[in-house]
């Protein structure tokens, strides 16, 4: 059972949830280190598809560099499409497109934002990207996430098929 709120807490705390995560889109399509920094935890992870960059970013710091190098490199500009927050549990989902204008290529996808309850910053972000199943991979799954042990599901249950 979920502990019991007052709704205008709810409202703020969905409302500053919103806020936090435009102000990071603002700060990717700005550059601006500053501004990305000051919406993550500082040991905050952004997780990938494998084989995509080198890994899951690790640090607030690293996910403002990588982004910040990604506007002049690639002409990076994204957009956020839709949002659900949910308040209660500090998560919010969040669909997205990445234009890189430089190559002529569109990225669209989802990412899964957890936040830190005590600051309200952002801890971690899973990208899911909309993509055809990679051919020859046997788990397509977020590189570097551990499932297991967040305890996932690693295999469906007995006697399934």
């Amino acid at each position: 059972l979920m502990p019991h709120y007052h709704d205008a807490v709810i409202e703020e705390r969905a409302a500053a949830m919103d806020r936090l995560i435009r102000k990071y889109f603002d700060g990717c399509n700005e550059a601006d280190i500053d501004k990305m920094l000051s919406c993550f935890t500082p040991d905050a992870v952004h997780y990938f598809p494998p084989g995509m960059y080198e890994g899951p970013f690790r640090g607030a710091k690293t996910i403002a560099e990588k982004w910040c190098m990604a506007v002049p490199t690639f002409g990076s500009y994204w957009t956020v499409d839709r949002l659900l927050i949910e308040p209660l549990r500090y998560e919010a989902v969040m669909e997205w497109t990445h234009f890189k204008t430089k190559q002529g290529t569109i990225l669209r996808g989802i990412e899964w934002y957890e936040f830190d309850e005590r600051s309200g910053l952002i801890r971690e972000i899973r990208a899911y990207y909309a993509s055809p199943q990679a051919q020859g991979m046997e788990r397509l799954e977020l590189g570097g996430f551990d499932y297991k042990g967040r305890d996932y599901p690693m295999a469906p249950p007995p006697g399934v098929r």
